[in-house]
């Protein structure tokens, strides 16, 4: 390999790093992070979403095991206690505050 070759080889070996780099560069996790108030905004609409999705699972779930609770009533044990469960939940509902 001449010393041309060898020139011309890393020369574009660098322009393609260059090119890698500017690529990378240009993600949006790394334009969120290039100053501090866009990675607070970032992490914060982030947290807002997370928050809001293990509520809104967290609700379905808990509704989705007191259904299925409520419908066990030949069991004499998980019946029972599913019973007080869905009492409990209706109670609440049904009493105004004072």
């Amino acid at each position: 390999m001449t010393e041309d070759n060898m020139h011309t080889d890393l020369a574009a070996e660098l322009a393609a790093l260059r090119q890698e780099v500017h690529e990378l560069n240009q993600q949006r996790v790394i334009r969120a992070h290039s100053s501090w108030m866009r990675m607070l905004w970032f992490y914060f609409v982030r947290g807002l979403a997370v928050g809001l999705g293990t509520v809104i699972g967290a609700t379905f779930l808990v509704s989705m095991a007191a259904f299925f609770l409520s419908q066990i009533d030949f069991i004499p044990i998980i019946g029972d206690w599913a019973n007080l469960i869905v009492d409990e939940i209706t109670r609440d509902r049904m009493e105004p505050t004072q």
